[in-house]
């Protein structure tokens, strides 16, 4: 299978991560975006783990809802004699 940026593809030995959606490919790796979240980056030695797969089927990750971080309280500061 030829991988392509855009293409849709599933990993034979991780179903479990969902369908990807391929972001980058090199001449060593490519960048895919799974249903589960995670990016993960295979190496092209690894291409014939990848197959085909419906590109309807590739649900685009939930964002992450932003972390508000918690406000800090000014100190009052001692001086020093």
């Amino acid at each position: 299978m030829a991988i392509k940026t855009g293409s849709v593809v599933s990993h034979t030995g991780a179903q479990e991560w969902g369908v990807g959606k391929v972001m980058e490919v090199t001449a060593t790796k490519a960048t895919i975006q799974f249903s589960d979240g995670k990016e993960r980056k295979i190496a092209a030695s690894h291409f014939m783990s990848l197959e085909p797969a419906e590109a309807s089927s590739f649900v685009k990750p939930a964002e992450p809802a932003p972390v508000e971080k918690p406000k800090s309280t000014i100190r009052a500061t001692s001086k020093k004699k």
